[in-house]
């Protein structure tokens, strides 16, 4: 390509490909000066604030998990956990443990579709994970097998792969029996040789992982008591914050959204213009507290604690596979230790508020609900992880771009493809309601 045509650039992607919702890319490059260049969200409101209105607070995981097909059973945890808030309502210990073991499912599930099917073909220079199984047809399998165990393990204990119906305020409909975890187990250690199978695969192009960085803050859960690499349970700290951990029910402090005219999804800040949440961001703020296999794992691909290059998102996600696979094989020896008890779960209606967080695959997710005394929803607020990334992947256009003008517009747009995809991002879910005030 010409100088001159480096000089001239017009990229407009219409609905980004291999991600989930609708995102478009445009930039305008004219006698070498950027016109224009934007992130774009187009997709229409979803509206899940306005739906649960209303109802019971029996009925508002089984609604909210209709707001994604891949991350459903986090956000039923976030919005269980929420009604537990409002309503005072306590966990036993082992109904505790098998949510996480729960939500560890879903994570190995969406992380694995992510790193081998969407990610994947940019490392190898493929257009989709078709072409790519002709190049690799066993890491390919490799890659459906582990999916679709952690899909059944999802379907154990959640009791079925998307929308979970053993989840209810106060514990589980349903536990698993000894003899299930006990499988469960035994599948889960015969999964680490695949794993390291894929990790295998992915470092043999991990030279294909552009060389870029921009200092951002990174935003996570970050749990001291007992210190844990969590997904769960503790509070919100990021690597702007020092040691400082704030509780849940501050989450409108960190997460401050405003409108872009350019998005239909809300933006976020909180010390600097934009923040990143995911693999990445929980890596930076937690990674000592890995599991054995997953600081092995971060240490075979250069993962150091302070990385800042967006990219290395998916190589963060991987590397928390092995963490979870090992984590999960010890927690289900603690859940089984302890002896395995039928509960009872019993939850009255009353009035209150409370907010609700985990970590979803893709990073920092909050639900917050409020109640009436009959127990019918009267307001609610949910702030997802990909609403919370899109001003960091604007920002990160911004820095990028320039670094790689030079190499011309068929670059440029595949690297910004690359680098959106690298988020893992969730578009649609991050459309949600907004309220507008016409004034006369």
């Amino acid at each position: 390509m010409s100088q001159q045509m480096h000089k001239n650039m017009n990229i407009n992607v219409h609905h980004i490909t291999r991600v989930e919702g609708h995102g478009n890319i445009v930039v305008n490059v004219t006698n070498g000066k950027i016109e224009k260049l934007q992130w774009q969200v187009p997709e229409a409101p979803r509206f899940f604030e306005a739906m649960v209105r209303g109802h019971s607070y029996q009925d508002i995981q089984i609604i909210v998990s209709r707001i994604c097909g891949i991350c459903s059973i986090t956000h039923s945890l976030a919005a269980t956990k929420a009604v537990e808030s409002a309503l005072g309502l306590k966990v036993s210990e082992q109904a505790d443990k098998i949510r996480i073991l729960m939500h560890y499912s879903e994570q190995l599930q969406s992380h694995t579709l992510h790193v081998g099917y969407l990610a994947a073909p940019d490392f190898f220079g493929a257009p989709s994970v078709v072409p790519l199984a002709a190049k690799a047809l066993d890491a390919v399998k490799t890659i459906v097998r582990v999916h679709r165990i952690a899909n059944e393990w999802s379907d154990l204990l959640a009791g079925r792969t998307t929308h979970p119906v053993t989840l209810i305020p106060g514990g589980l409909t349903r536990i698993p029996t000894e003899k299930q975890l006990r499988q469960l187990q035994k599948t889960l250690k015969d999964t680490i040789p695949d794993l390291k199978v894929i990790a295998d695969v992915v470092l043999s192009v991990a030279g294909n992982i552009p060389k870029f960085e921009r200092q951002t803050e990174y935003v996570s859960l970050k749990q001291t008591k007992p210190p844990t690499y969590t997904f769960y349970h503790g509070g919100i700290t990021s690597t702007d914050n020092g040691s400082k951990v704030l509780p849940v029910e501050k989450w409108h402090d960190v997460a401050n959204e405003y409108v872009c005219e350019q998005s239909t999804a809300k933006w976020a800040k909180w010390h600097r213009d934009s923040y990143a949440v995911g693999a990445l961001a929980r890596f930076n703020n937690n990674g000592e507290l890995l599991s054995p296999m997953g600081k092995e794992a971060a240490k075979m691909f250069g993962l150091k604690k302070g990385c800042c290059n967006p990219f290395m998102n998916t190589v963060a996600q991987l590397v928390e596979c092995f963490h979870i696979v090992e984590t999960s094989i010890a927690l289900i020896d603690e859940i089984l230790t302890k002896g395995l008890k039928e509960e009872k779960v019993t939850s009255t209606a009353k009035a209150g508020r409370g907010a609700g967080c985990v970590e979803a695959p893709r990073g920092i997710l909050f639900h917050e609900y409020e109640f009436d005394k009959k127990g019918k929803c009267t307001a609610a607020d949910i702030c997802i992880p990909t609403n919370q990334n899109h001003a960091n992947i604007q920002k990160d256009f911004e820095k990028f771009v320039p670094q790689i003008i030079h190499e011309g517009e068929d670059a440029v747009r595949g690297k910004l493809e690359m680098l959106v995809r690298s988020y893992d991002p969730c578009i649609s879910c991050s459309t949600h309601l907004l309220e507008v005030k016409f004034v006369k």
